[in-house]
């Protein structure tokens, strides 16, 4: 006994569902339309110590130039007004009691959560309208730093002295890491949340900025300068940089990061140097001892011995710790990558 067959439905009846599902999707979308792409969260960071002259103007140019932005100032130990005037201008202000402007980074990285950083002293000698320039660069190039490259808009705003020491170590940074900077001290910077939360920072004080732009370029990550007006302070504030003492603290730190990010080529500059002198004094040594057969002058010859036995440790240090450098740069870049790309979640 044969199964009858099943009835087929009328194509009618799948013509109507079609249409009601097309006339439901209309009034969903008309009804309950999508909200459009969230706008990245920003956050104007300015540290301060004795800003009372100028915090205010700060304030009310970032605020006036990013309207959605909060603005936070930390206050660094301030003998002035400067939590006063700031608060009264509509900054959020918090405090940060170890002195130093590398330690007011460091706890406003740690603090603040948003999805894009302005870094910016608050001297009021950076543009604040430049900001949303760099920001648009930094989201619309998938970047992660943007530094302000200062053009200075008068002969006060910046002095000889910390023109050439910035040439100078802005030169000796890019021949160590390679040249990506032209302004590797400028306080005017954009980051994006994995730079930020994924930066380490170890220094005090204004070698900080040194610091930003050296974590940038060992890791390969994708950066940008935009040229800003460099204005000089208003009258009243008074700048806190010493030339000579604060010049030498950031090429100390250069120092101090090219031996730890390179220690291979670090310790074996110190190897081949101490391996030529070693050589250069075994040189009349040997010239005796051939020459006559012994060795008059023995203190000499245990130099030579001893400078080249510390040479070859000298090399063979910066092979050992060129491996855990590998590591540490390792870990710095899988943090990094841990955190989301901006417009992401």
């Amino acid at each position: 006994m044969s199964a009858e067959p099943s009835p087929k439905r009328p194509s009618k009846l799948r013509g109507d569902l079609a249409g009601m599902a097309e006339a439901l999707a209309q009034f969903a979308q008309r009804e309950f339309p999508q909200a459009g792409p969230a706008q990245p969260r920003v956050a104007v960071l300015v540290p301060c110590f004795n800003e009372e002259a100028a915090v205010g103007t700060v304030v009310a140019d970032f605020r006036k130039a990013i309207p959605a932005a909060k603005i936070f100032v930390y206050d660094n130990n301030s003998k002035d007004r400067t939590i006063a005037v700031a608060g009264a201008a509509g900054a959020e202000v918090r405090n940060e009691r170890h002195q130093g402007k590398g330690h007011v980074v460091r706890r406003m990285f740690a603090d603040i959560d948003a999805d894009v950083y302005v870094l910016v002293d608050g001297d009021a000698t950076y543009d604040a309208p430049s900001a949303p320039r760099m920001i648009e660069k930094l989201i619309s190039e998938h970047l992660d730093m943007v530094v302000g490259f200062r053009i200075d808009q008068s002969v006060a705003a910046y002095r000889p002295g910390h023109r050439t020491g910035n040439w100078m170590l802005t030169s000796f940074l890019s021949s160590i890491f390679g040249e990506s900077f032209k302004d590797v001290l400028s306080g005017y910077r954009v980051f994006s949340r994995r730079f930020v939360k994924s930066f380490p920072v170890l220094s005090d004080g204004f070698e900080i900025e040194t610091e930003l732009s050296v974590h940038a370029l060992e890791l390969a990550l994708p950066v940008a300068e935009i040229e800003t007006p460099y204005y000089a302070r208003p009258e009243g504030s008074f700048s806190k940089l010493n030339t000579w003492r604060d010049g030498l603290r950031i090429l100390g730190t250069i120092l101090k990061l090219y031996r730890s990010e390179k220690p291979l080529r670090f310790f074996t500059a110190i190897g081949i140097f101490l391996t030529l002198v070693s050589i250069g004094l075994a040189i009349p040594v040997l010239i005796t001892f051939v020459e006559e057969g012994v060795v008059p002058r023995l203190p000499t010859a245990v130099l030579s011995m001893g400078l080249m036995i510390v040479a070859v440790l000298s090399v063979s240090s910066g092979l050992v710790l060129d491996t855990v450098t590998r590591g540490r740069r390792e870990m710095k870049l899988l943090a990094y990558l841990s955190q989301s790309p901006l417009g992401k979640t």
